[in-house]
């Protein structure tokens, strides 16, 4: 837990489909009682809104309005993070097969990206000021969005452990066929989204976790070394 005079802290973390990112990233939030800002789940939720609204994704800029006046909430507590919609709770919605198999469309739209990385940029700085920082994760956070954060990370896991993990999250197992099913949309949407953001190779000042042999709690205090390395700041 960081000490309530302890100045207010950042944690970026970036990485492919599969690396452990959000669960890991709502664990160290956790842990330190900060914020949680899950960033994809920003482009889910303009995907849904545009689906609800029969807008073409292949219209970039009928995607790009919709962005601009997306009534979007994010609720960044930890124990309970929270994606609303025009009053609509869209969590559950948001992770079907469909949305995950059309968000890459939305997710390379730069007019998009332009506009939800202002709106992080906005949710960060209220999150440093109200509860003392925050665990933001996705594309672009460590090179783009919060370049200037206190600690950035990017997880990284090779393709093998990235497809069990996210196979036993969309089919319950990791069997063979389960893995074979969630091939394409994992390796498809890191191609399609490596068009637009960087986040198979870390930048300058981005230390890097390899998940590939880590257990879940392993991972998470993989990173919480790299924020006690970086910053002082330990998890009691």
């Amino acid at each position: 837990m960081t000490d309530a005079s302890s100045p207010p802290l950042t944690i970026a973390i970036d990485g492919p489909s599969g690396t452990g990112k959000s669960s890991v990233s709502k664990a160290v939030a956790a842990r330190l009682g900060l914020a949680f800002l899950d960033t994809g789940a920003m482009y889910r939720a303009l995907t849904w809104w545009c689906v609800q609204r029969q807008i073409d994704l292949a219209d970039k800029d009928a995607v790009a309005a919709a962005a601009r006046d997306l009534p979007l909430v994010m609720g960044t507590d930890p124990a309970a993070p929270s994606v609303t919609v025009d009053g609509v709770s869209v969590d559950q919605a948001i992770r079907t097969t469909s949305i995950s198999e059309s968000v890459s469309q939305v997710a390379t739209n730069l007019d998009v990206r332009e506009e939800l990385q202002d709106r992080q940029r906005v949710l960060i700085l209220e999150a440093r000021r109200t509860v003392g920082g925050v665990v933001a994760e996705g594309r672009d956070i460590t090179t783009v969005v919060a370049p200037d954060a206190e600690v950035r990370v990017l997880l990284m896991a090779d393709e093998r452990a990235r497809l069990a993990r996210r196979s036993t999250e969309l089919h319950g197992g990791s069997d063979r066929a389960s893995v074979e099913a969630t091939r394409e949309q994992i390796i498809r949407r890191d191609r399609d989204d490596s068009t637009v953001s960087q986040f198979m190779e870390a930048a300058p000042g981005v230390e890097t976790v390899d998940t590939s042999a880590l257990t879940f709690e392993q991972s998470v205090e993989a990173v919480l070394g790299v924020v006690a390395t970086k910053t002082g700041q330990h998890c009691g």
